[in-house]
């Protein structure tokens, strides 16, 4: 019966023409696309973040918003800051709390001007995180585009941006590695910093991302590094330099004494790659497979049957002064369940800094006909508990697997988990409004996006995804942008 759904959908999909791109273009390509056909939204809604139940609504704006990312100030664990994609509009979106996360401020941050006099650029693909002296940086991509006649791509490059106030002003942005796109486009940048105390790379910040057109070996898995506070980044490239340039979903984390481990999905080998660095990213060693997979770039699942789901790694390391466990490096990832029917969320550990790993084990209760997908994980430093949030379809009413939820899973050493715990305490449906397919306030081209955050600190999660339980709000206004509505926000919810 699963299968015969999976094939109506994309039968009705191909009917209806909602797919504009290729499942292998990046999430960006659809914003670009939408953004040359419409030009960006002028409009946003200046309201405060609306909290419903124990989920708040952070962004509570018109129009859509995707791939969201969260990070906590471990001098202040009060101090939060996220980020999301504006897929209506040009900019990236910053959000800031002192909190705890209760209450949620927003702000733009900067672009560079275009390339030409009637060109656009905008920025995709958020990430966030506060080094040990309070400074926040928000790595993402700037893709920049003709306007007019002969709309095209015109380039792409990275951009750190760096607040002193924990994300309500952003007067710093480092952008480099530009790249014209004849042989590489950059994507899914992942930011880290190293706030280790006692680290000889202390507050250094890290930036992986892959950079892949096509099997271009001008691509692959790229590298930023700086040591001046996010005023300029050297770069490198540490997959196999002469390979295909095949890889995608990069993400860095650190360790407790300055340790340095980037990994990502291989797409031509079909493994979750690792690779590290003891020298604060100045030279990396031999990548090392952490596990193979059965799904190689991504799927089309009901619940994200348009955008499909990515697979690629999330990692953390259990940085904790005196724990059983510390320097325990945990990577989890998405692929199909052993029978092939469903997707769920797989794990490994190393505790030899990435030389050997366990063998991969599920995140979760094993529940038949259940999709999991977009998940994060965090070791809390404080406490060295491992956390995964993902979307389960556990709750789905329609018989079609198009309902979500957001769960966590909680483990005190990166193996054993707990029963999961529903975060979420209204479902998402990105699939109709009512029986209404198409939805006219659902963003087909986006959807959930690729990823979702989470962050951990002294026994509280902090978890953070894109949800349209609100879709169908102010649908038609003429003063919400477009008349689509309210579509996709951004939510989160504090867990003890």
């Amino acid at each position: 019966m699963r299968t015969v759904v999976v094939l109506m959908i994309s039968l009705t999909l191909a009917l209806t023409a909602l797919a504009q791109s290729s499942s292998h273009d990046p999430t960006w390509w659809d914003k670009f696309l939408f953004l040359a056909n419409n030009g960006p939204d002028s409009l946003r809604s200046t309201v405060t973040p609306r909290i419903a139940g124990t989920n708040v609504d952070v962004s509570n704006e018109c129009g859509p918003q995707s791939e969201t990312f969260i990070a906590i100030n471990p001098s202040n664990p009060k101090q939060l800051a996220a980020g999301s994609n504006e897929i209506f509009r040009l900019p990236m979106r910053a959000y800031f709390s002192s909190d705890g996360g209760k209450t949620w401020g927003g702000v733009d941050v900067p672009l560079p001007p275009s390339i030409g006099t009637n060109g656009f650029d905008f920025g995709s693909d958020p990430g966030v995180a506060f080094d040990s002296s309070n400074n926040l940086f928000y790595s993402f991509i700037v893709v920049f585009f003709a306007n007019g006649v002969g709309q095209s791509i015109k380039g792409t490059e990275m951009a750190v941006a760096r607040s002193t106030d924990g994300g309500r002003t952003w007067p710093q942005v480092a952008f480099f590695d530009f790249n014209g796109g004849t042989n590489h486009f950059n994507d899914k940048p992942m930011i880290a910093t190293d706030a280790n105390l006692n680290s000889p790379f202390r507050d250094s910040i890290y930036v992986a991302w892959d950079a892949a057109s096509g099997g271009s070996p001008g691509g692959g898995v790229r590298f930023g590094r700086s040591r001046d506070h996010g005023a300029t980044f050297t770069t490198s490239r540490i997959d196999d330099p002469n390979g295909p340039g095949r890889s995608i979903g990069a993400t860095v984390t650190t360790g407790p004494d300055g340790q340095l481990y980037v990994a990502w999905n291989d797409i031509a080998a079909n493994t979750i790659t690792f690779n590290s660095s003891f020298d604060g990213g100045v030279t990396f060693g031999t990548p090392r497979v952490i596990a193979a997979k059965a799904i190689p770039f991504d799927i089309a699942i009901p619940a994200e049957f348009n955008r499909r789901a990515l697979v690629y790694p999330a990692c953390d390391v259990d940085r904790t002064a005196h724990g059983p466990f510390r320097g325990r490096i945990t990577c989890a990832w998405m692929d199909l369940t052993p029978d092939g029917q469903d997707t769920d969320i797989f794990a490994s550990f190393s505790d030899d800094q990435g030389a050997t790993w366990a063998a991969r084990f599920s995140v979760a209760e094993s529940l038949g006909g259940v999709d999991r997908f977009n998940h994060w994980l965090a070791t809390d430093p404080v406490t060295g508990q491992v956390n995964v949030s993902y979307y389960d379809t556990r709750n789905d009413s329609t018989g079609g697997n198009f309902e979500t939820d957001v769960f966590l899973s909680r483990s005190p050493d990166g193996l054993h988990f707990a029963p999961s715990l529903r975060v979420t305490d209204a479902k998402s449906n990105e699939h109709d409004c009512n029986g209404l397919f198409p939805c006219p306030s659902i963003n087909y081209g986006n959807q959930q996006g690729d990823y979702e955050g989470i962050a951990a600190f002294g026994g509280i999660v902090h978890a953070i995804w894109t949800d349209s339980r609100r879709n169908q709000e102010r649908a038609g206004d003429p003063s919400c942008g477009r008349g689509r509505g309210i579509m996709e926000e951004v939510f989160t919810a504090a867990l003890k």
